[in-house]
């Protein structure tokens, strides 16, 4: 029997890991925004001295681990496993990272969930007693993006106001078997919901449902309220898919306006002309690793239930004629242990 689990998707852990450090990179972009003073380091150029933008983001990845590390006072010999994905095919600029890095990996595609998927499966090695030391770390970039999954930015094509912008970046979190916390105490793993949306301009409104099924998910398995939190916070719905979310959960009698925040609405201003807001694997990880965890270390925060989400689309699918399925999964963080 599963010991540890709860209701029909969620897992409380029994020894919760200890968040002790995170690194964040950006783009000259993201740091013009409003957080540009929690993120370890902003670059001047998007290429990052690479010759091509993969390796730019493959070059952040691996930057971001290594910052994390510092700040743990940890060598990468010391950790059991690195978890990592991104946006790319192959998920090259992880692993790829990962060659350099020289330690035993996962790799992960969750698309723009991969943060809270990497974070969730972490949490499950180390409260299994398989690991006392676990990396989770992701990344996007926008022009690898761009290229990848809509048209040739040598195009020009004119962006929809639907439409988000692929945030430049790399976040990466160490998670431990001991520490003063914060930590991480649940997780509700997501299920693939689909309601038949095609236009890959519009990722919020794609991604939603399966943001409003995790998070009541989360509520009928912990038995959680939403006045239990300080924050429910989401990962990159930006402001046409927080509209619709919210919609959504209101109709299941969940009100969580007040106690709401994205990612992607957070790390833009609206005068930087990213439309509905800010997207990408590396959203949520370099928001959480920067401006969250300083606000739970701070006291700003005591629980935060976080939620990454992903629009799970390729080239292919597209192509296709296919719908995009959303994901995402949901971890709950907490300076206390109860």
């Amino acid at each position: 029997m599963a010991e540890k689990k709860l209701g029909a998707q969620t897992v409380k852990f029994k020894n919760p890991p200890s968040i002790i450090a995170g690194g964040t990179i950006v783009g000259p972009k993201e740091g013009e925004g409003p957080l540009r003073d929690y993120f370890d380091m902003i670059l001047i150029d998007d290429t990052y001295g690479e010759k091509s933008w993969e390796k730019a983001e493959s070059k952040m990845f691996q930057d971001a681990v290594n910052l994390a590390l510092k700040k743990a006072n940890l060598k990468i010999s010391d950790i059991d496993y690195l978890l990592g994905g991104d946006l790319l095919n192959q998920i090259i600029s992880a692993n790829f990272a990962a060659r350099q890095l020289n330690v035993p990996h996962f790799g992960l595609y969750g698309a723009c969930s991969t943060m809270t998927e990497g974070l969730t499966l972490g949490a499950m090695l180390i409260d299994g007693g398989y690991a006392d030391y676990v990396i989770a770390a992701t990344s996007s970039h926008f022009s690898t993006a761009e290229r990848q999954f809509r048209y040739p930015l040598e195009q020009g094509i004119q962006r929809p106001f639907t439409s988000q912008w692929t945030v430049t970046g790399a976040g990466a979190t160490i998670l431990a078997s001991t520490g003063e916390g914060p930590y991480i105490t649940h997780a509700t793993t997501g299920k693939v919901v689909d309601l038949g949306m095609k236009d890959a301009n519009n990722m919020g409104a794609a991604m939603a449902p399966a943001a409003a099924d995790t998070i009541i998910t989360h509520f009928k398995d912990t038995g959680f309220t939403i006045e239990d939190y300080d924050l429910i916070m989401t990962g990159d719905m930006g402001r046409v898919g927080r509209d619709i979310l919210l919609e959504l959960l209101y109709k299941e009698g969940f009100d969580i306006a007040d106690k709401y925040k994205d990612c992607g609405i957070e790390i833009f201003y609206e005068s930087q002309d990213v439309h509905s807001g800010g997207s990408g694997a590396a959203c949520s990880a370099v928001v959480l690793n920067g401006w969250l965890l300083s606000q739970i270390r701070n006291g700003v925060y005591k629980k935060v239930l976080f939620m990454a989400t992903g629009a799970l689309l390729s080239p292919t699918s597209t192509y296709q004629g296919e719908s995009i399925p959303g994901i995402a999964h949901a971890i709950t963080i907490s300076t206390i242990l109860s």
